[in-house]
């Protein structure tokens, strides 16, 4: 556990999962409605406690919508991402609404995938594909499973709608995602698990460039880790969370008083150093104990606890469950995914 990049941590610790992939060609005026991803997910990635949904624009552009924002307007070879699972509209101008549809996604989605489906005005064509010339858009929609509990401050982080124009892109992203796509569509070996691979690996380059494009001052999560000190905080207790930090401890490794670490850190997380030092132990422990097979007593000296039973009450109330029943809910459901 002994690393100086929080963000890394993170993404490492929630189990990123990509799974679920469309094909969709357009033509003409279209629009197309998406759900919430917490009505998506029991059908797309059951068991996922949370769902991202990601679009790339393969050839064409348009538009997303979520209530709230205003539509973002997405050109070719562009990734739109909704990482807080908000429904939206993805269409050919703003403003549009599409027509009530069928529950054809949950009818589809043992097929193989990629699944194609095809839009043409108010007409849905599931199982359809447009030759590439005909389409005026083309979209590879894809979705990312992630954990939320006990501890994913990334999440909150990142907008309604975290958008990365063609510019802003890995040069490697749309190669590799389209030659994912056509690698299942061939039903080759293996291909299934290349495109969940690629899946997580955008939503990881996604992330990054987004931290990386925050302007100084940022508030958040992702502000914090730029912040120095702060930063500096963050970093020492994900590389060293069973050390015994106190306030004053952190304060003087990261170069500020106590109070006024303490100040910072709460106008920038909303939490106090040592909530967040808890909340982080709370998901070291989970991995712990979802990846290996160290016992209860020595998952919680891994993590900063004097005793099994300070650890347990810990976790039971980050999670809603004890230590080994936890562990065996996550090894159930892995076991039946």
């Amino acid at each position: 556990m002994t690393t100086l990049d929080p963000l890394s941590d993170v993404l490492r610790s929630v189990r990123l999962r990509g799974s679920v992939f469309f094909h969709v060609s357009c033509r003409g005026q279209w629009a197309a409605q998406a759900a919430p991803s917490r009505e998506l997910a029991p059908a797309v990635m059951p068991g996922a406690e949370h769902v991202i949904e990601y679009h790339l624009f393969v050839k064409g552009e348009g538009w997303v919508a979520v209530d709230g924002e205003p539509p973002l307007r997405v050109s070719e070879g562009g990734i739109v991402m909704l990482p807080h699972g908000d429904a939206h509209v993805v269409s050919s101008a703003p403003g549009m609404r599409p027509w009530p549809e069928d529950n054809w996604l949950f009818r589809m989605l043992d097929d193989p995938k990629p699944i194609p489906v095809t839009y043409h005005g108010n007409m849905v064509e599931p199982g359809s594909r447009l030759p590439i010339d005909d389409a005026s858009t083309v979209i590879v929609c894809g979705f990312i499973a992630c954990d939320l509990r006990p501890f994913n401050p990334l999440i909150d982080a990142l907008p309604k709608l975290l958008h990365l124009p063609a510019e802003g892109v890995g040069a490697w992203v749309a190669p590799m995602l389209e030659h994912a796509v056509s690698e299942s569509a061939a039903r080759r070996a293996g291909s299934a698990a290349l495109l969940e691979r690629v899946s997580e690996m955008v939503f990881v380059d996604s992330a990054r460039r987004y931290f990386d494009s925050l302007p100084p001052q940022s508030q958040g999560w992702l502000g914090a880790l730029r912040d120095r000190q702060v930063g500096r905080a963050i970093a020492l207790m994900h590389a060293e969370p069973a050390e015994a930090w106190t306030l004053e401890d952190l304060g003087h490794r990261a170069g500020l008083s106590r109070s006024a670490l303490h100040e910072r850190f709460v106008a920038l997380t909303g939490l106090a150093p040592m909530q967040y030092l808890a909340r982080w132990r709370m998901q070291c422990g989970a991995r712990l104990l979802r990846e290996s097979h160290a016992n209860v007593a020595a998952v919680a000296l891994e993590v900063g606890y004097d005793s099994e039973a300070a650890f347990a009450r810990a976790f039971k109330r980050a999670t809603g469950s004890p230590p080994a029943a936890w562990r065996r809910a996550q090894r159930q459901s892995a076991g039946s995914q």
